[in-house]
């Protein structure tokens, strides 16, 4: 049996380890970062102050954030000009799952030859990309849910079909990840509560995944012990700190652990994501039950060992029980057409894409197109299987 086992990187954890940033570059021998954040962080006073913190100790410092959450291709093609026009020689990505992987895949994209859509998360498409032109990236998350600062992918959408495409590269993995818990700590009730959910489905998906991974077994039944000990505190007081390092660590936890897999809430979330911007942690939530359900006959004794170690009941229903009250405590609907109109929608279209993702075949019960259609009709519906 072989397998490879990839585990992420220098990881600097703690209250205002943002003001080693520069020490980072140094560190990487980074002389000109480009400063990469969405458009509405770009904005808020916590971050001007990092700016102006990397001003003071680079002579050019070129900034990008002329995207939102759910970011297309042509927001990386943009940024791309920006890192070259300005002769960068490093990204520093700073933000929720969009300002990373936007990041990210600046770095990854800035000095390849072939388009980006061609190093989609295929078979061997990431072979295709030249290493020696990948620039170094250092990863700073503001929200606690993508873990995306300790992946070797992106998720951008491409804009033409709708699909959200999953880009790939080892070298994709931040070089530096730096781990502050303040600035996390004016994020909104309603988004501490989404991204938590991301990073729980995250975490859950790679312990549910088949095949043989005990590390990232291990990380993510520890990430899931970290969430439900702190989501709820931080979502009802955003200033406990604690609380906010713990939903940091099991983010990275989360991301970490999914190279074992992730599965089908992850295919039945991409698709609506990508064409009706529905954020995707609170996409993961509301799916999270129905899948959950669906995949009870080949998960059932694994969900009974996550119950032992997160002091619930030992059976299935209790653990179903505790994602229902859960959701429900963090003000979560029951069903994707509480958050989207599901009149006109056309779920043949919207399975085949599911059926599609690579999330999909790392599901633990095998899914067919049909399966992952009826999976939709049962969210939308609010019965569960």
């Amino acid at each position: 049996m072989g397998i490879n086992w990839n585990y992420p990187t220098i990881m600097w954890i703690g209250e205002n380890r943002i003001e080693d940033l520069s020490l980072a570059c140094k560190e990487l021998n980074i002389s000109n970062p480009l400063f990469v954040t969405d458009k509405d962080l770009i904005n808020l006073d916590l971050i001007k102050n990092v700016i102006l913190r990397l001003k003071k100790s680079f002579k050019n410092l070129a900034t990008f954030s002329n995207f939102t959450g759910n970011p297309i291709g042509e927001n990386v093609e943009e940024g791309v000009k920006v890192y070259n026009n300005s002769n960068c020689d490093g990204v520093i990505a700073l933000g929720g799952g969009s300002g990373l992987d936007v990041g990210k895949t600046i770095a990854f994209m800035c000095k390849q030859s072939r388009p980006l859509w061609d190093f989609e998360d295929i078979g061997d498409y990431w072979t295709r990309a030249d290493i020696s032109k990948i620039s170094k990236i250092i990863a700073v998350p503001t929200t606690a849910g993508t873990g995306s600062e300790t992946g070797r992918a992106s998720a951008i959408i491409n804009k033409e079909t709708g699909a959200k495409k999953i880009i790939f590269h080892p070298k994709m993995l931040p070089s530096i990840v730096i781990l502050d818990p303040l600035l996390t700590l004016e994020l909104s009730p309603r988004l501490t509560a989404a991204t938590g959910m991301d990073a729980l489905a995250h975490n859950l998906e790679a312990f549910c995944a088949p095949g043989y991974h005990p590390m990232a077994d291990g990380m993510a039944i520890e990430g899931m012990k970290l969430i439900k000990n702190s989501l709820i505190k931080a979502f009802k007081n955003g200033k406990d700190v604690k609380a906010r390092m713990d939903l940091l660590s099991a983010a990275s936890m989360g991301s970490t652990a999914f190279q074992k897999g992730l599965g089908a809430i992850h295919s039945l979330s991409h698709p609506v994501n990508g064409k009706f911007n529905v954020h995707h942690g609170l996409s993961n939530a509301i799916f999270m039950p129905y899948v959950l359900t669906f995949n009870k006959s080949s998960i059932e004794n694994k969900i009974i060992s996550i119950c032992d170690y997160l002091n619930l009941n030992k059976n299935f229903d209790s653990f179903l029980n505790w994602i229902l009250e859960l959701r429900k405590n963090l003000n979560i609907p029951n069903k994707l057409s509480d958050v989207m109109d599901c009149n006109n929608i056309d779920l043949d279209e919207l399975s085949l894409m599911a059926f599609e993702d690579p999330s999909t075949g790392g599901n633990p019960k095998k899914l067919s197109q049909n399966d992952l259609k009826e999976m939709y009709m049962k969210s939308i519906s609010g019965e569960l299987f």
